[in-house]
């Protein structure tokens, strides 16, 4: 297997002096298996000089492109994409579903005639657009596995299982917890793992031969900017080694960092994959590095832990919200009122205990400190009946310590959402606890 980077900028394009080595173009990674398989991760600005080498191989191309999510410097480089330009030319174009319309409709949107001479549809190639979930997915003759990562906006990250070797595509994401290891636990094993969405993370990327994983930012660097939807370069080095990862590509460069600035991030996370003893190789992707993955007996193909169904969309789910806070109340509603959710209230633990009773909902958005009955009790109240012991819990907390957090999933609670949130925040990942309910 074959692995050419083309864009390792995050955020905006920015070409010039101080970038000539990492590159200036935005996220685009090329894979390609020995039986002759194109898959696309992301399509940034670097898509545009991955296509015209395409173009000059000069014979028919067969693309598959695999999005992360449709933010802007995901996709821009889309409508430069030559090989969409031809008659004969087949594009089969992946994201996930329910990122605020279809891909066809998003993709389309940034082509209409105010922005670009030439609209989607009338594009020569064969374009076929594929929504996904959580799961695993057939593309090509390639098995590759799904799964939501940590961002505002509803994001994949995708694992490539072939030619005897995993690769991993992880872009965009960050910590689901401030703490990484549990207390009193073993730091160093996926089992020591406080939250349970990087414990989750962590086993995606097992065992894995590569990982392109974002990290745009130094430690001192993530505080002001938490709920962005990016990593610092430490959460990286520490989960991958945990997780036995082979090598890691660190990506998704701030565009505020230039060479020098990120040839120092490779030296410190160089440093502490050395210090933490497992072997893992870590480098900063740069525009041009181009890796040949040698294949091993020993692969293991990665199974979900969590049931999948097959789309969020073709269920209308029905919502409790618990605050007894009306202004968070309210804000709350709107947002999930606005995704098509339907949305019942209660304003204490005692009623939304009564409300589960009388109307089982498919998710509880459940306040951690309420007067009374606080979101805890009610997680243990719901986890003590064979009937509610499934319904997953997304809780709402500002106590982001390890003795809380740890508290709160071991009474049961599903996910955790950390105030301040913003509200894609908050819908990306009501959804990816909506992704893993079970259909009756």
């Amino acid at each position: 297997m074959r692995v050419r980077f083309w864009g390792t900028r995050g955020s905006i394009a920015t070409p010039g002096p101080g970038t000539n080595h990492f590159g200036g173009n935005t996220s685009c990674v090329e894979l390609t298996t020995d039986n002759g398989e194109l898959l696309i991760f992301d399509c940034g600005t670097g898509a545009h000089r991955l296509a015209a080498e395409l173009m000059a191989q000069g014979k028919p191309i067969n693309a598959n492109i695999l999005l992360g999510h449709t933010h802007w410097d995901h996709i821009q480089g889309f409508p430069f994409f030559s090989p969409a330009f031809v008659q004969g030319n087949s594009i089969a174009i992946y994201g996930p579903d329910g990122s605020g319309g279809s891909l066809h409709h998003v993709l389309a949107g940034q082509m209409e005639f105010t922005y670009f001479p030439i609209e989607l549809n009338q594009l020569p190639a064969a374009i076929t657009y594929h929504d996904l979930t959580e799961g695993i997915h057939t593309i090509g003759d390639l098995r590759v596995a799904a799964q939501f990562l940590n961002h505002p906006a509803v994001t994949l990250g995708y694992r490539v299982e072939a030619d005897g070797v995993a690769v991993v595509y992880l872009v965009d994401h960050e910590p689901f917890s401030d703490k990484l290891w549990r207390a009193g636990a073993e730091p160093g094993r996926i089992e020591s793992i406080l939250h349970e969405g990087d414990r989750r993370h962590a086993k995606f990327m097992a065992d894995a031969d590569l990982v392109i994983h974002d990290a745009q930012y130094t430690p001192e660097e993530y505080g002001p900017k938490k709920t962005w939807g990016h990593s610092s370069y430490d959460y990286v080095v520490q989960i991958a080694a945990a997780a036995g990862v082979r090598r890691v590509a660190l990506t998704h460069h701030d565009p505020g960092h230039d060479d020098h600035f990120v040839a120092d991030i490779e030296h410190k996370a160089r440093a502490l994959a050395l210090q933490l003893g497992t072997g893992l190789d870590v480098f900063c992707a740069y525009e041009g590095c181009d890796l040949v993955l040698e294949p091993r007996s020993t692969l293991q193909p990665f199974v979900p832990a969590d049931p999948f169904q097959a789309s969020v969309a073709q269920r209308r789910f029905h919502i409790l919200v618990v605050d007894d806070q009306p202004d968070t109340l309210a804000l709350i509603v709107r947002a999930l009122e606005a995704d098509q959710y339907t949305v019942s209230t209660a304003t204490s633990g005692p009623e939304a205990l009564q409300m589960i009773d009388t109307r089982m909902p498919d998710l509880v958005v459940l306040d951690y400190k309420m007067a009374g009955m606080d979101g805890l009790a009610v997680t243990k109240a719901l986890r003590a009946k064979p009937k509610t012991q499934p319904l997953p819990v997304l809780m709402l907390t500002a106590m982001t310590d390890e003795p809380s957090t740890r508290a709160g999933f071991e009474a049961g609670v599903t996910d955790y959402v950390t105030k301040p949130f913003s509200i894609p925040q908050l819908t990306a990942r009501v959804r990816a606890c909506l992704a893993r309910t079970r259909l009756p």
